[in-house]
């Protein structure tokens, strides 16, 4: 903004155009347009005198404004729930990171169980969105018809719906739960369960189903405990369970409830180790001595990565067949098996 004498005498601010910095830096207005657009072609001269300008003014370019011009903004929607757990969290981090890296602007929708992610799709859409990325509910599959419709893809991570010109990222939940009968099973343990809410989400599902496989194959005998949520609490109160149905060693599917877990078993009066618990995610809480629990990494980088790839990909080729890529896991080992 640059102050301006107004009829009475008085001051007032007026935004600082494109028109001004391109008076000021002694170009065109489209060389101005150039220098703020990334990769596009401008001497390295002409960019600094611009910049030069632009920093003395105090200009800074409307983004919203130039998606009217382009019909499409560089906003990125990343719609999102269980923000309370902190794999949650770390994964939204590297998403916008990887999108800013991208010269993209990533915007956050939170949403719940009780709010239709369709919805919260279709507010996006009224803000002439590059792209949408869903780590929460999968959409139903008229919107994603409506957002190719429109040219706006979708990358949907660790969902497991198939859509027309939709793209996946998933975790390699058949490696972690074979791994984790595994590991459970060489550690000693003979009694196995699995803590899932298969019910509510993808992943837990997917999980528990490729650990209960590995234990048939084995020849193990192995339980499913469900739980409504995979979250803390849920976590903490089935604790008690593992302990009357004599179960020594437990996959709980994320670290998040995990920790509700080992934290419940103390409680109980069962903190000693004689029940070896594996997690999921790697979250910073793990490698915490109150718990240094054994747990997979799922590595939310490399992941944003490939979404973030398959998202600029589909902008390329729409019409390109729908893609899943898998995020490869690791096996982290601590104490708590």
């Amino acid at each position: 903004m640059r102050p301006r004498e107004t009829s009475g005498g008085a001051r007032e601010l007026r935004r600082v155009t494109s028109f001004d910095v391109a008076r000021a830096a002694g170009v065109s207005r489209a060389a101005v347009s150039r220098a703020f657009t990334p990769d596009a072609s401008v001497s390295k001269k002409t960019r600094e005198k611009v910049y030069q300008a632009a920093k003395e003014l105090g200009y800074r370019v409307n983004y919203l404004a130039r998606s009217l011009t382009n019909k499409r903004s560089d906003l990125v929607g990343l719609v999102a729930a269980g923000l309370d757990n902190p794999f949650r969290t770390r994964q939204l981090d590297h998403l916008a990171r990887a999108l800013i890296a991208r010269n993209y602007r990533p915007i956050l929708l939170p949403t719940s169980k009780e709010v239709d992610t369709s919805t919260v799709i279709g507010q996006l859409l009224h803000y002439a969105v590059s792209g949408v990325i869903v780590t929460s509910d999968a959409p139903p599959s008229h919107i994603c018809e409506e957002c190719a419709a429109e040219g706006v893809p979708i990358v949907l991570v660790n969902k497991g719906e198939d859509f027309a010109f939709v793209d996946r990222v998933v975790s390699d939940d058949r490696m972690s739960g074979y791994t984790a009968a595994e590991h459970l099973l060489a550690a000693g343990a003979k009694r196995l369960g699995v803590i899932a809410g298969t019910a509510v989400s993808y992943t837990a599902r997917r999980r528990a189903e490729a650990f209960r496989s590995r234990c048939s194959m084995l020849g193990a005998e192995t339980q499913l405990i469900p739980v409504a949520l995979n979250d803390y609490q849920h976590g903490r109160d089935v604790a008690p369970q593992l302990l009357d149905l004599g179960i020594d060693g437990v996959f709980s599917v994320n670290d998040y409830m995990t920790c509700g877990v080992l934290d419940g078993l103390v409680s109980a009066g069962n903190g000693d180790g004689s029940v070896k618990v594996i997690g999921h995610d790697d979250i910073p809480q793990a490698s915490w001595s109150a718990y240094e629990l054994t747990t997979f990494l799922q590595p939310a980088d490399l992941q944003a990565e490939q979404v973030v790839d398959l998202l600029i990909s589909r902008m390329a080729e729409p019409d390109a067949v729908a893609r899943v890529e898998f995020t490869p896991v690791t096996l982290i080992k601590r104490r708590s098996a």
